[in-house]
């Protein structure tokens, strides 16, 4: 790693916007790793890359966090690997995607509120170096598999402009599962061009996956982005998947858990297709969720909701859209054979610190990349090490949130305001607020917030959002009193 990804800002931002809340981060984590700084760290191999991701996922709805919901794929990669217990993305899909892909917090570039809306034509900044690029520079084959949701309006934004070899799914970040649609329009592509297929979208990305492993040669090194929908809205899924939870009263959530249970048996076919291809002893595979499931109805997607949303985020309070624990440790796992040891990893690792980490495996050059703030995290991954000291949820116009040690900081700035201090090693679950015991720990805390908050760069999700506002059709007064005779009658 050179002397530029070496400098992180240890205080970062990460925080939930009012209208659609991104947050999650850390910004310190330990220098230790089991690789030297530079070129890669001798006697460790460079690994074939299998990155999956959930939507949406709920903490507690796999099988190794004792749930219900059938997921015998995932329990078996987290019974041979790394059980990840401090795992933290952004609040929401587009930070939580763009910090995967920059290694960088997403208000650096504008995407920390909010998602892109399909409405929406902007996209993750093209000056930003991502992932991909990084590792084909090295001479791995690139293969986005799913979905994509950091630009769809303007081709520049899209993969295959951005490092990707191949792509195979949809752009924006809502679909429907059986037609690819948003709003009545197909959004399904394999690389750069339109196309229209039948099938539930989770099978097809399990076969395309399988597909692009079966023809691929194991001397180049691979990586494959494995973006799931699932289990997203709307909650669809293959009768047959519905049927196996027909024991559910509610339809909610008797569909979750088919999609659930409908993503995990791809995951098995792609690992099988792994092994089958003689790749899976040298396959590190990283599995999380993109963000806590939804809790809240605001943060479930364009579509209408019948009842509660059914994710489930215990023990942690709240879910998608906030900076609380719900929202940003998420679900996540580690296997490599003979290389990350079976059991539980409790260092508190951020998804920025996804792209140093793979580029030390990798051993490719970061010298293009602006300023991290993702830290190599491969001695938390296997060594146990306890990873990140302070965690930058977000930080934004309307709230910030921020961890250091043990205590962590969240701060609704919009009036009324309103402070909370946590103190997560005994209250993990964030029942009690500590903020008038310690006000020198939250003043120095927010005090980091707002140095935080005068680098940032504009929200994009803001212009566009007052764009839409102020185009939208004329509210006539007609229109408001038919609306009140409906009411009446």
């Amino acid at each position: 790693m050179t002397e530029r990804d070496e400098r992180i800002d240890a205080s970062a931002p990460s925080r939930r916007d009012v209208l659609a809340g991104s947050a999650g981060f850390l910004a310190a984590v330990a220098g230790l790793s089991l690789l030297a700084p530079g070129a890669r760290a001798q006697g460790v191999p460079r690994p074939h890359i299998l990155y999956i991701l959930a939507d949406d996922l709920g903490f507690a709805d796999v099988g190794f966090h004792g749930s219900d919901i059938r997921t015998p794929n995932l329990d078996r990669l987290a019974a041979g690997g790394a059980k990840l217990s401090q795992f933290y993305t952004q609040p929401l899909c587009t930070p939580t995607r763009a910090a995967l892909m920059t290694g960088r917090y997403p208000m650096r570039y504008g995407l920390q509120v909010g998602v892109i809306p399909s409405g929406g034509t902007y996209g993750l900044a093209t000056d930003e170096f991502l992932l991909p690029q990084a590792l084909k520079d090295v001479g791995y084959r690139t293969s986005l598999v799913g979905k994509w949701h950091l630009g769809h309006a303007d081709r520049k934004y899209w993969p295959r402009q951005r490092g990707f070899d191949s792509f195979y799914g949809p752009l924006v970040g809502e679909i429907d599962h059986f037609k690819h649609e948003a709003h009545g329009v197909t959004d399904w592509y394999r690389d750069n061009t339109l196309v229209k297929e039948e099938g539930y979208d989770t099978d097809l990305f399990g076969a395309e996956a399988v597909r692009q492993l079966s023809a691929h040669d194991p001397k180049i090194p691979l990586f494959l982005y494995l973006a799931f929908t699932a289990p997203h809205t709307p909650y669809q899924a293959p009768q047959a998947y519905l049927d196996m939870y027909a024991h559910i009263a509610d339809p909610s959530r008797r569909a979750y858990a088919a999609m659930v249970t409908a993503m995990d048996d791809q995951i098995g076919k792609v690992v099988a297709a792994l092994e089958a291809r003689g790749m899976r002893e040298n396959t590190l595979i990283v599995f999380h969720s993109d963000n806590g499931g939804t809790r809240n109805k605001m943060f479930v997607g364009e579509g209408a909701l019948a009842g509660d949303p059914p994710p489930n985020n215990a023990p942690y309070r709240d879910g998608k859209g906030s900076l609380y624990e719900g929202g940003t440790r998420v679900v996540a796992l580690a296997n490599w054979p003979g290389r990350i040891k079976p059991g539980q990893a409790d260092g508190v690792m951020h998804v920025v610190d996804m792209l140093p980490t793979f580029a030390k495996l990798a051993g490719a050059d970061l010298k293009q990349a602006k300023p991290l703030d993702g830290k190599d995290a491969w001695a938390a991954l296997t060594a146990g090490a306890p990873g990140r000291d302070e965690l930058i949820y977000n930080v934004e116009p309307t709230t910030g949130g921020v961890r250091q040690g043990k205590w962590k900081l969240v701060w609704h700035v919009l009036l009324p305001p309103k402070v909370e201090l946590f103190d997560l090693d005994a209250d993990p679950e964030e029942k009690t607020d500590l903020s008038t015991q310690n006000p020198a720990k939250v003043a120095e805390l927010k005090e980091k917030v707002v140095d935080l908050a005068r680098t940032m760069a504009p929200p994009l999700f803001f212009s566009t959002a007052l764009k839409a506002t102020l185009s939208a059709p004329l509210a006539t007064p007609d229109a408001g009193l038919y609306q009140m005779e409906m009411e009446d009658d």
